[in-house]
């Protein structure tokens, strides 16, 4: 039995959080709120111009983290979302310049958000070569102009935070080396995430045997 109460799958674009997501919800019964990205309406354009509408882009994911977040601290049971309410100012540290980071920051701190901190991360991992054919395979028409140095500077942002992150305990999958749609490798994460997971933890099914 998961007794933790919320649970964030967190990574790069493409490397497979909705779906996890899902199945662990199906599986657990439990409640779940997605990143919902595509509803942005300033995205399309921040992916097919360079970024160069990144203010208006991260203003509207910060606006809609503050709406999310009341459902996360009135929530009784499980809950598992898609992404990880600390995302957010990464992205703004890595697409804007530093004064609209600044004044990100300080709308943030008058809408007086502190984002909710997950009693589990599952960080999924992914080579850039191999995150990018996953976005062409599902074929959004809103990733169909995202540059692959973009993917790489999303990566690295990641792997840098995680390194340094020790609000909540960390189950790392690397999804290049480890198939979670193997029904015998995801019961052995369903197995996993139950456990009491203390500091980063590699999830590795074949050391779990």
């Amino acid at each position: 039995m998961i007794n933790k109460k919320y649970i964030a799958i967190e990574g790069a674009i493409g490397v497979g959080k909705t779906t996890l997501a899902k199945t662990i919800s199906n599986t657990m019964k439990c409640e779940t709120i997605f990143e919902d990205y595509i509803d942005n309406p300033f995205l399309k354009k921040f992916y097919d111009t360079n970024r160069t509408n990144s203010f208006s882009t991260q203003l509207y994911f910060l606006l809609k983290r503050v709406e999310q977040s009341e459902k996360i601290n009135k929530v009784e049971n499980m809950l598992i979302s898609d992404f990880y309410f600390g995302k957010d100012e990464l992205f703004a540290r890595l697409n804007l310049s530093d004064l609209e980071y600044d004044m990100y920051i300080e709308i943030k701190n008058k809408l007086k958000f502190f984002p909710p901190i997950p009693d589990l991360i599952i960080y999924l991992q992914a080579s850039t070569d191999i995150l990018i054919d996953r976005i062409k395979k599902r074929g959004l028409e809103i990733e169909k102009n995202i540059e692959k140095k973009y993917i790489e500077s999303v990566n690295d942002i990641y792997m840098t935070h995680f390194h340094e992150y020790n609000s909540s305990p960390v189950l790392i999958i690397n999804t290049s080396n480890v198939d979670i749609n193997n029904e015998k490798d995801y019961q052995l994460l369903i197995k996993e995430i139950s456990s009491n997971i203390n500091g980063k933890k590699y999830f590795n099914p074949t050391s779990i045997e």
